[in-house]
């Protein structure tokens, strides 16, 4: 979901070959506008540079609306690329995907009522005695309204766009021919795993039932915590394509940034924390990291945590993996960094570029050890690790292929690393991993 207000209603093209057809349109309007402009060059007896060609605002802009259109599998393979490959993607095409985060079209009302009557039948509204027809979120999968049933429970309702799930291996082939037509993907990136977690991502993030029982065990998980608090699944208001449960009051979580520095902090370390005891603990982690999936309760002092259907179970050696991981880091052992480091295959092992790699991740822990209150608002690391990173990309670094797992919990990492910074706190960052990881194994 995003925090910012739904825009104006656009319809969801709902068939497969309509999906195909509009990408396909896309693609070829973009394709004969580049080609107009080379003949264009040749006429004028230069030679066509095919990139300034394809990276017009006109082409740019173009391509994020209709990803933002198709919603679904169009809409999410542009934020996985965004999120996970950021970093070897040209700025300009990053830009683009990272723009779709943050932007979701809504239904109009009259497809929305067709959806609603489709899953609970025609006399539907009888049993509500509110319901808010303007979302109050939207995001690539769903759209959120806000109810009041009669029964008196005040109920958020997560309504999947029409023909997401079926659309979801075409969308994810025709949006990945639209990246590869841009020529800008690093030579010898390999895109096919990405694609690959792109779709089965989105066949689970798209089954609402199972999202409705990973709410419920993460509820189970923070059943005594004092600090977060889960809503509570409404299974018989909820089917495969629509999610009820309860509506939680809440400012965005962006929005502590106000906050007096002890509560940015308290936010932060439980941010922190809750990201620790889901790869230590549960086994498990709510793997999207995106800012709308927090809100801040500041009557209750509460963290409300919102959206899991990106849940997914972690490989049990993880644990032992990034306990040795962080423990050789703290401790400042090259040897045992280097060994725990290439076991994650965040190294090749023997690789060229292996060196730096492990300078980027040396750099990480030796900022955590300086001080144990760790300033998230300090800059100094972010551009120590982005002036390593363009030496890298500059050198012809291709990032290897690491475990889905591995690049899910560096995301989620990253995101909450954001987030601090975005709420200038100050944490105990070193004792709090310490408490981690100094037992066994």
């Amino acid at each position: 979901m995003t925090n910012q207000r739904p825009q104006r209603p656009v319809p969801v093209p709902a068939g497969r070959l309509n999906r195909f057809a509009r990408l396909g349109a896309t693609a070829a309007g973009i394709a004969s506008t580049m080609a107009v402009h080379a003949l264009g060059d040749v006429g004028r007896g230069t030679r066509p540079d095919m990139r300034r060609l394809l990276l017009t605002p006109g082409n740019m802009t173009r391509l994020a609306d209709e990803l933002a259109r198709m919603r679904g599998a169009a809409m999410k393979v542009g934020q996985l690329l965004s999120m996970d490959a950021g970093e070897v993607l040209p700025p300009e095409l990053a830009e683009i995907m990272a723009h779709l985060r943050d932007q979701a079209h809504v239904m109009p009302p009259k497809q929305l009522k067709q959806i609603l009557i489709r899953n609970w039948g025609a006399d539907w509204l009888r049993a509500f005695q509110r319901f808010d027809v303007q979302p109050i979120a939207a995001a690539s999968i769903g759209q959120v309204h806000r109810a009041l049933l009669k029964d008196g429970r005040d109920v958020a309702i997560k309504v999947q766009y029409p023909g997401i799930a079926r659309s979801i291996d075409s969308d994810v082939s025709n949006v990945a021919r639209l990246v590869k037509l841009s020529g800008l993907v690093p030579k010898g990136f390999d895109l096919a795993p990405l694609l690959s977690e792109a779709r089965r991502q989105l066949h689970e993030e798209t089954d609402y039932t199972r999202e409705g029982a990973q709410m419920q065990r993460y509820s189970a998980f923070l059943r005594d915590s004092d600090t977060f608090v889960v809503p509570q699944f409404h299974e018989d208001w909820s089917t495969p394509d629509i999610l009820t449960m309860s509506y939680l009051e809440g400012h965005s979580i962006e929005a502590a940034a106000d906050a007096p520095q002890k509560t940015r902090n308290r936010i932060t370390k439980a941010l922190v924390d809750l990201s620790l005891r889901e790869l230590f603990e549960f086994g498990v982690t709510q793997s999207d990291p995106n800012f709308a999936n927090y809100r801040y309760d500041s009557v209750r002092n509460k963290i409300i945590l919102l959206d899991f259907g990106a849940a997914r179970d972690l490989d049990p050696r993880l644990n032992v993996d990034y306990r040795q991981l962080i423990r050789a880091g703290l401790n400042g052992d090259d040897a045992a960094l280097r060994t725990a480091a290439t076991k994650l295959q965040l190294l090749t092992g023997g690789g060229e570029f292996d060196d730096q790699v492990l300078a980027m991740i040396r750099t990480v822990f030796d900022a955590i050890r300086q001080n144990d209150s760790f300033s998230f608002a300090d800059t100094t690391l972010a551009r120590q690790m982005n002036a390593q990173g363009i030496a890298l990309a500059n050198a012809g670094f291709v990032p290897p292929p690491v475990p889905m797992d591995v690049l899910y919990l560096q995301r989620k990492f990253g995101g909450i690393f954001l987030l601090g910074s975005r709420l200038g706190a100050v944490v105990p960052l070193q004792t709090l991993l310490q408490d981690y990881v100094s037992s066994a194994p």
